[in-house]
């Protein structure tokens, strides 16, 4: 299972994390507490990420991006 596009929707609590394979497969579908979305990306090798534009955008695009991640803009 080779993650190379996650969308990830952010939420207070809880955040939906839906991760495609090169060829656009869906390879993953999973929700994530807030304190587990970081390790979860520490897990995965470097990928595109799309997330939606809200207030924990500011936290977790620096977060992500330095993990070596591109973020989709």
């Amino acid at each position: 299972m080779k993650i190379t596009t996650v969308g990830i929707g952010l939420a207070k609590n809880v955040s939906q994390i839906h991760g495609v394979d090169a060829q656009g497969k869906a390879v993953l579908r999973k929700q994530f507490k807030r304190s587990d979305v970081l390790e979860f990306f520490i897990n995965v090798p470097s990928c595109l990420i799309g997330m939606e534009a809200c207030a924990s955008t500011h936290h977790w695009g620096p977060t992500l991006e330095a993990l070596g991640n591109i973020l989709a803009r």
